[in-house]
């Protein structure tokens, strides 16, 4: 991406050139000249011309080769890729580094094709062994398991993470940067479906589930997927200033809120129980919407139970899958059956449920079931 500053001295010394201009391709001497577009992260960056004018690939103004300072050193992003990455883990960080104009590439055990949790298939650019020393390190999630038993990936995170300037987790590649014990005493977070998860196997590693991207410092780690976008953000925040990752998050027409935002984890669907409704029909969701303090979801299907039945069923999940209590509700009217409960929430406070299990008009044995649960107070 190339930078206010950096356009402006490129327009300076096109209008210089300009100004010294004898004869097309000739110099005051006669001495031939070449010249270049200015820097813009494309393939014609390489492309030398023998007349002034416009990039006929990017359209930037042409100027005299050599008349530009030379660029700033890239900062280099290594990507960890393994059988099972993720796809969005990897690529959409790549992006935003990508558009910050830094050198992005990937590494893997071998250079042997690396098949993604979506059937990608993709060649790492280097080894453990010839990887260059990079700027940031970015680990991403997906099918984690080998790769957190893997003593050659673990020894060279342990080895390379130390001499990063950053070090980035997305999803569940918390999980194996805490396999390396890279976050043993720190806070770090990861996918809302592998938070109690987290918190159960590396008990050294503070568990966090209301923010989307937690920063130690030098390491962070960016909640599930999407996430991604706004660790390398953040990356590249601390690295270049809040101005670049605006401008590559404007670049990219990305919503980027550092401040706050979407954090799939602290959403209010994570206080229900995962009631078995397969086991009691064919269900469907037909919409599932709420935020952090409130939440409902209405499922439509058939079943052999009766009403009372199915309104059983799911308060025997409540009380042994979520320890919900029943209160006093007003029971059945009009051929629907309520039910009323209360629960402590994952954070200890106060909660309450409500069920709706409902007959579809002239359908038989089909049901619309409503849950609804919000904090109490």
């Amino acid at each position: 991406m190339k930078t206010f500053t950096r356009i402006l001295a490129a327009v300076a010394l096109t209008l210089a050139a300009s100004a010294l201009f004898v004869a097309p391709g000739a110099g005051a001497d006669g001495a031939a000249k070449h010249y270049v577009c200015a820097p813009c992260g494309l393939p014609c960056d390489k492309e030398v011309f023998d007349q002034p004018g416009t990039c006929p690939k990017c359209g930037m103004a042409l100027v005299e080769q050599g008349s530009l300072p030379p660029p700033p050193p890239q900062k280099k992003v290594a990507i960890l890729i393994f059988d099972g990455v993720e796809i969005i883990d990897y690529t959409a960080p790549w992006e935003m580094f990508g558009a910050a104009n830094y050198q992005v590439y990937t590494v893997a055990l071998s250079k042997q094709p690396v098949q993604t949790a979506m059937g990608m298939v993709v060649v790492p650019q280097y080894t453990f062994a010839d990887a260059p020393q990079a700027d940031v390190l970015l680990v991403p999630g997906g099918g984690v398991r080998a790769t957190c038993e893997s003593a050659p990936t673990l020894e060279w995170l342990k080895k390379t993470s130390p001499q990063t300037k950053q070090t980035l987790s997305v999803c569940n590649g918390s999980f194996i940067l805490a396999s390396a014990g890279l976050l043993d005493g720190l806070h770090a977070t990861t996918t809302a479906g592998n938070i109690d998860r987290m918190r159960a196997k590396y008990p050294k590693v503070t568990v966090v589930e209301n923010q989307r991207v937690v920063d130690n410092g030098k390491i962070s780690t960016a909640a599930g997927l999407s996430s991604g976008i706004d660790g390398a953000l953040h990356v590249i925040s601390k690295l270049d200033g809040q101005g670049m990752a605006e401008q590559v998050a404007l670049g990219e027409e990305y919503d980027w809120r550092p401040d706050g935002g979407f954090v799939r984890a602290a959403l209010a669907d994570r206080q229900i129980p995962d009631v078995d409704m397969d086991s009691m029909g064919d269900f469907h969701v037909v919409s599932t919407q709420g935020t952090t303090d409130h939440w409902a979801i209405v499922v439509r299907g058939k079943s052999k139970l009766t009403t009372p039945e199915l309104n059983e069923r799911i308060g025997k999940e409540f009380v042994t899958k979520g320890k919900w209590e029943s209160v006093p509700s007003n029971g059945q009217s009009s051929g629907a059956m309520k039910s009323a409960w209360k629960f402590s929430g994952r954070d200890g406070k106060p909660w309450n449920g409500e069920v709706t299990v409902e007959p579809v008009q002239g359908a038989d044995h089909e049901y619309d079931v409503m849950l609804r649960v919000a904090r109490s107070g």
